[in-house]
């Protein structure tokens, strides 16, 4: 963004700050809004409540509008929706592909949503029903059905010809569908290849082998797949190989974004907010934090029955209470470490759920070596501070507390994937509190056959 387009955002901000809202003075603004990027535009629509967002929406030129609108997460166009009225939206809802139409729709309420349906022409309520019968988070319910085909015995000259006049019926012209009369999948031709033939060439000549992901594949493995494979689209069969639609890059990064988002958000102890901060409500904001952090004050509660169970020992000695926040501090920290990645590791397909024992054997070692090197830097510091007794005392526990951590976390992620939950909730926050317990479990044990307790 340059210093000229921020001064204008700037300003912006600054009138719609300024104007209330129902007032006729913000016509001013419809200028404005012509005269820096469309990027820029929706940049100040994020940063507004949903109202706002509206308002400048509605300020926009038609075609304006509707672009922005398209770049807006889904969850935040539900909202505006929800600010404008019904002769607004409809241009703008029917603007959409239908794989967008769709995920907007799943954040809307049920009677919205079959309103908004109902305003559609027949063709784009076909496709968009066509999306909404697939399952939710499979590849079918982010597929565009709009795609490019043509016959392996076409011309390449006609198949361009084609490609120009109707270039806007397609999701992308960028990847082609080679297919046989009964839409049997025979593989792809890109852009490119078309560009290179001669006029005279037929498209079975440069058509070209391509991975294809089936309607019922997990979205997000295919479009991990999509993105790592240097291609820009895969075709998307059912189980007779027939096209049905096309995945694009776009999608795939869309996709993937969302999901890494709301793995960091659960990693951290919360949900992803599925839009902009600044243009989440404040009741929105607490709903995704309240229940991850009513859930781990009731975990919590088995720290401190752990402590209540051993207070006689913290009463014999005192010094033990020291190093009670070292050792559940390290565990912690080495349990979320592993648990970040394999997790990593298997979104990535690095690692598979038939990888269990190879995996905790692996972060047993790393987690030993760990405790190893802690556990001699604790012994010497304790035992020159404490006594020789302490310091045994503090080196084993790190010891064992980083073994055992170390493979809890690398496991639990595979545990959750198996079981078919999503690895991020057995992260970091739920491992953090297991840890907690079973170190101090460990931390007093050894506290008690040490010290003779």
């Amino acid at each position: 963004m340059t210093t000229a387009n921020a001064a204008a955002i700037a300003h912006l901000e600054k009138q719609l700050n300024r104007h209330k809202l129902d007032s006729g003075d913000l016509d001013g603004l419809h200028e404005e809004l012509t005269e820096i990027p469309l990027h820029d535009v929706v940049h100040v629509v994020e940063r507004q409540p949903s109202k706002r967002g509206a308002v400048l929406i509605r300020l926009l030129p038609p075609e304006r509008a509707a672009a922005a609108f398209d770049a807006l997460d889904p969850a935040h166009q539900a909202e505006i929706v929800e600010a404008l009225g019904r002769e607004d939206v409809a241009g703008l809802f029917s603007a959409l592909g239908a794989e967008d139409r769709v995920r907007m729709l799943d954040n809307m309420p049920a009677e919205i949503a079959e309103r908004f349906l109902g305003d559609l022409d027949e063709d784009a309520r076909a496709d968009t029903n066509l999306i909404l019968g697939y399952e939710k988070g499979s590849v079918g319910r982010a597929m565009s059905p709009n795609v490019a085909a043509v016959g392996p015995g076409e011309g390449v000259r006609d198949v361009v010809d084609k490609l120009r006049a109707q270039a806007d019926d397609f999701e992308t012209v960028y990847t082609i569908a080679v297919v046989d009369p009964e839409r049997t999948l025979c593989g792809v031709v890109w852009l490119r290849d078309l560009f290179r033939a001669a006029p005279d060439a037929r498209v079975g000549d440069v058509m070209r082998e391509s991975p294809a992901v089936q309607v019922s594949d997990d979205a997000e493995d295919a479009a991990r797949r999509l993105l790592s494979s240097g291609q820009l689209a895969f075709p998307v069969v059912d189980d007779g190989n027939r096209l049905m639609g096309i995945f694009t890059f776009d999608e795939a990064q869309d996709i993937v974004e969302h999901a890494d988002s709301e793995d960091t958000a659960r990693q951290g102890g919360s949900e992803s907010l599925k839009q902009p901060y600044l243009s989440t409500p404040v009741l929105k904001l607490v709903r995704s934090r309240i229940v991850w952090l009513l859930v781990l004050a009731l975990s919590a509660i088995l720290t401190v029955q752990v402590l209540g169970v051993f207070e006689d020992t913290l009463a014999h000695v005192t010094v033990l209470s020291l190093f009670i926040p070292l050792s559940t501090g390290t565990g912690g920290n080495t349990g979320n470490q592993a648990a970040t990645t394999v997790t990593r590791a298997l979104a990535l397909h690095d690692v598979t759920k038939g990888d269990i024992l190879k995996v905790m054997w692996r972060e047993l070692r790393v987690g030993a070596t760990l405790g190893a090197v802690l556990g001699v830097l604790g012994l010497a510091i304790a035992w020159a501070v404490f006594g020789q007794d302490i310091g045994i005392v503090i080196g084993s526990t790190l010891f064992c507390v980083c073994a055992m951590s170390a493979t809890v976390g690398g496991l639990m992620p595979i545990v959750a994937k198996t079981v078919g939950a999503d690895p991020a909730v057995f992260s970091n926050p739920f491992i953090s509190t297991f840890c907690d317990a079973t170190g101090l479990v460990i931390y007093f044990a050894i506290a008690k056959a040490v010290l003779g307790l």
